[in-house]
């Protein structure tokens, strides 16, 4: 059962933290890479690092999925823990694949991007968010 009240710690505090975090971190996302991927798609395809050898086009493909689309999934509150995981996937291949020389310094943006979209993932989307009542059924 959940309480009514609008103090900290209250679900109504919670589900605004949630919001914040996963609109800010969505936008901070689309801006820094996102929006550059897709903006200028043939100089990304020249430039993109292919650490596990899926081709160029495969792997911007999926950079822009996980930069552009997901971002925009979980600003509206849609699917918003299925859509983390590509964020959470890309990060984690530019730490340990791409760039596994940086020094925590160097990668601290990256490290930042894995504890704000693993915190999306674990949280959710909380209480403010777009209804799809076709796929959410029994959900507050």
């Amino acid at each position: 059962m959940r309480s009514n009240e609008t103090g900290p710690g209250s679900g109504s505090t919670a589900d605004a933290a949630l919001l914040f975090l996963r609109v800010a971190a969505s936008l901070l996302v689309l801006a820094v890479h996102g929006l550059p991927k897709l903006l200028h798609v043939r100089a990304q395809l020249a430039a993109i690092e292919d650490p596990l050898h899926l081709g160029a086009p495969l792997t911007l493909g999926f950079a822009i999925f996980a930069e552009v689309l997901c971002p925009l999934l979980m600003i509206a509150g849609i699917a918003t823990r299925l859509a983390a995981l590509p964020i959470l996937a890309v990060t984690v291949v530019a730490l340990t694949l791409v760039h596994p020389h940086w020094s925590l310094e160097q990668g601290q943006f990256a490290w930042m991007l894995l504890i704000l979209f693993g915190t999306v993932a674990i949280g959710g989307a909380g209480r403010h968010r777009l209804r799809w009542p076709a796929i959410e059924r029994d959900r507050p």
